[in-house]
């Protein structure tokens, strides 16, 4: 199947940025395609590793990938999907990676983060979690582009692999959080907002990891 891309959107929407979407599974790839677009985002599709770097090069306005591990012609194991984030590494292509795996892969999670990827998420993932990841992604992007001309390159995790899913999760969380909340002035309402999830949140990560406006 051909790789399709979409560069449209409704001039009432803003757009928030552009996110390529590579996934096989034609009904679920339509389905994050349409509501990625409702939120305002501008969509990009690709269903093989070929296509999708193609669809990178061609487009370096793309901020962010959102990949299915399983890819033809090997959908059964991982090895297309972790052969794209290695590419795309390897060409140093500036965009963030939220990876889509199959329930209770932890092993493979862990091989897609230390191969290079932002996030991941266990099918079948909620749209809510899924853009809670692409907002968060994009946040960590804009902030890498606007880091770099102080010369660091990514936000960088000091957790081991071997720690865990959770523990890499949870640090990233924690810089982030905290990194939002220094930028807004502990302003919880431009917090939650910029992070894309409630208010409430906000709160909960504040008692979770300690943070404070004395402390930080």
């Amino acid at each position: 199947m051909a790789a399709e891309t979409h560069d449209k959107l409704d001039a009432s929407v803003k757009d928030k940025g552009k996110i390529l979407v590579v996934e096989d599974d034609l009904a679920l790839r339509k389905m994050l395609f349409n509501s990625l677009e409702m939120q305002g985002f501008i969509v990009n599709e690709a269903d093989n590793r070929q296509s999708a770097l193609d669809i990178l090069q061609d487009n370096q306005e793309i901020s962010v990938v959102i990949l299915d591990l399983g890819l033809p012609p090997m959908e059964h194991t991982t090895d297309e999907g972790l052969n794209v984030i290695r590419q795309i590494t390897d060409e140093m292509i500036p965009v963030k990676i939220i990876v889509l795996t199959g329930q209770d892969e932890e092993r493979s999670a862990l091989e897609a983060i230390r191969e290079g990827a932002f996030d991941f998420l266990s099918k079948p993932a909620s749209f809510e979690d899924i853009l809670i990841s692409v907002n968060r992604a994009f946040l960590f992007h804009h902030n890498e582009l606007a880091m770099s001309a102080d010369g660091v390159t990514r936000l960088q995790l000091s957790t081991k692999m071997s720690d865990g899913l959770k523990a890499v999760r949870e640090e990233a969380e924690e810089k982030l959080v905290r990194q939002v909340l220094k930028e807004t002035g502990f302003n919880i309402y431009q917090s939650a907002a910029k992070l894309g999830i409630k208010r409430e949140s906000i709160y909960y990560f504040m008692k979770k990891f300690g943070i404070s406006r004395d402390n930080d």
